[in-house]
Order: C-alpha cells, then structure tokens, then sequence
C-alpha cells in the first residue's frame, strides 16, 4: 500500500508545532516520517531526549519513522553498524543511509535484532546496491529513498529519475521520494530553501500534481513532503488525492448528458494496451453501454489537447469510448468533446502506460 509521508526538523521547530502538524496531517492520510539527524548538533543525550519525546507521541497516531543518517553521524553519536540499539532506543523504525558505507555493513546492519529498517540512498544511481544485494541482506528490512533537493535548478532530470527508480524496484524494494510544499517561510533542514523536491520539474509546481505525478509513475511507494509546514490549502488538494490511482481534475461540458457524465467520473478508467500518440483510450464503457444512444450535443470543428472525448453513435461499434486527446485533431462531427482535463495535470496523461488505470474528480 502507497504511502504518504511527512517530515519534521525538530531543531527548527517546536514540540508544540511538530505535534499539531502530526495530528492534522495524520488526519489527512499521512502514516510515515522523515526526520533527519544530518543537521543536528547536539550530544547523543540531548538528541535521545528530543527525539524519544516526539517519536512517543508519533507512535501513538501509528507513525512509522525513519531517520536520515550518514557514517558521520554513527561517529558523533557513538553508533556503530553493528549495533543499532540508539536508533531502537529513541523509537525510530528505521535508518535512511544519507552516505552509506561499502556495501557490506548496510547487508549486515538488516539483520540488526530490533528490526530497523535500512534504507539506502537511491538518487546516486551507482552499483551501491547491487554490491549491498551481492551481500545477501534481509532484503524485507532493505528498502530505497530518493534525495530532496533545496538548491533550485539541482534536482532530477525526470528520465533518470525514472531508470533508477526502476533500478530499485527490479530488487523488489519498497521506494519512497519527496514532495514540496509552496508556502512561503516552509523550511527543511538545511539555510537553502529553494522548495524541497526530487525532480526539478516540481520545484514550482503545486503539491497535490506533484503527488500525482509521483503516484502516476508506480515506481514509488511513500511520498514524503520534504518541508515545513504546507499551508491548510495545500493539505486539503493534498486529501484529495488518490493514492493508488491516477486521478485527474477536471471539468465538464455544462450540457453533458447524465450516462456520459456517468461515464467520466464513476467509472474506472484504464488506458489500452495498443498506446498511440493522439489519443488515450478508455474502452470499457463502450460495453458497459452497448445499446445506449449516444448523441452528438457537443462536437466542435477542432478537439484540443486535454479535451475529454465520447464517440457518439455515429461511430458505430467505438460509441461510448472515452478518450483524451494528447494532441489536436479535427472532428469529422462523430465525437463528443464531454469535458477537459486541468491543464496543470495534462502532462501526467503522456506517461500513462498501458493498461493503466486512472479516474476523473470534478475541479
């Protein structure tokens, strides 16, 4: 099951602050953290303290959470990959390796007997993890996490982004990669706060389409908004959002018949396996309503990118098929244009994959 993550810097914030914004974004959906001890600079006493407080409590809103690490910090800690009993003792669920060792030590810290998690940095796409998998780890306490990016203009390219991910994934590893939120003042871990993304491509782009996004590339199984705190309008588009679907906003012709309104937002949609570059098509509605008369009522000249099309009847054994158009194209009168997908979102259409499935909620 996807996942939807958060965030928390506890030495840039306070107690008070951390624990509302768990509550309320436990509320929307969310079920994992991400803390990060890489800009802590505290003895080990005061960080057990600190965190132990805030893990408590998150543990009782059934928080499972991961701590950002690197071999620096096992040495001002006093840590050694070979016992992990800090981490247990602060109540942590598990360890994101920040930098990681050789290879073999993140195979051996698996085992560790209080059940730690290991995550491994998966944005670096070297042989790091083959040579982790060639050390036979517990592979069900081996999972992957993509970096956040606070510099503007230094986040992923999105097809690297995608081979290393799938890189992961052919291990059979759980992933996770980030989020940010646009608010102003919304800080991470680190002075530069340029937006805290994954790929470069949402730096500037609203949060719940970068969720979407994200869950559209079914590489990635927890998604964690990387800084603090998103305003309360971007944690309601965020509780809208489908987590294991791809999920458009759109809107619809004013005039739309009740079956093709029907059509678009309460049947579950999936893209065929036959891909073309003009049109995604959704054909399952032409059975579920074989025998239906569908009438033209709005079939303009030109159908634009992003329209969402309902052959009529007039196309024979194709009425009822749902489509969205990917470029534009004349209508020789048979097809309906019935709505439009937000813009924003379109570009999520052109990586559908086949058979995928995908739904549509009114904007």
């Amino acid at each position: 099951m996807r996942k939807l993550g958060v965030s928390i810097y506890p030495e840039k914030s306070t107690v008070e602050e951390i624990f509302a914004y768990l509550k309320e974004m436990r509320e929307i959906g969310a079920t994992r953290i991400f803390s990060c001890l890489l800009s802590v600079n505290k003895p080990a006493k005061e960080v057990k303290e600190d965190f132990t407080k805030i893990h408590d409590y998150a543990k009782e809103l059934s928080y499972e959470i991961i701590l950002d690490v690197n071999p620096s910090v096992f040495k001002e800690l006093g840590v050694s990959y070979t016992d992990l009993k800090f981490f247990h003792d602060i109540h942590a669920d598990g360890i994101r390796m920040d930098g990681g060792f050789t290879g073999f030590e993140e195979a051996l810290m698996t085992y560790n007997p209080y059940g730690l998690k290991v995550e491994i940095n998966m944005s670096s796409r070297t042989h790091t993890i083959d040579t982790i998998m060639d050390y036979k780890p517990n592979r069900y306490q081996l999972c992957a996490c993509h970096n956040f990016y606070p510099h503007d203009h230094s986040g992923l390219e999105l097809d690297y982004f995608l081979k290393s991910s799938e890189k992961f994934r052919k291990y059979g590893l759980r992933t996770a990669a980030f989020i940010g939120s646009l608010e102003k003042g919304a800080f991470g871990p680190w002075p530069t706060t340029d937006g805290l993304c994954t790929l470069e491509m949402h730096r500037h782009m609203p949060i719940d389409i970068q969720l979407k996004h994200i869950v559209a590339t079914d590489l990635i199984d927890d998604i964690i908004i990387a800084n603090c705190f998103p305003s309360q309008e971007e944690k309601e588009a965020l509780r809208n959002v489908h987590l294991d679907v791809v999920n458009f906003k759109v809107t619809l012709e004013p005039n739309i018949p009740e079956t093709e309104k029907k059509i678009v937002l309460q049947e579950l949609h999936f893209s065929r396996g036959d891909l073309n570059p003009c049109m995604i098509r959704s054909s399952k509605s032409r059975t579920t309503y074989r025998g239906h008369q569908f009438d033209i009522f709005n079939a303009p000249e030109k159908i634009h990118r992003g329209d969402i099309l309902i052959d009529s009847s007039l196309y024979g054994t194709y009425a009822g098929e749902l489509q969205i158009a990917l470029v534009d194209m004349d209508n020789d009168g048979r097809t309906n244009v019935v709505g439009h997908v937000r813009d924003k979102e379109l570009f999520i259409a052109d990586g559908l994959k086949p058979w995928q499935k995908f739904r549509f909620t009114l904007e």
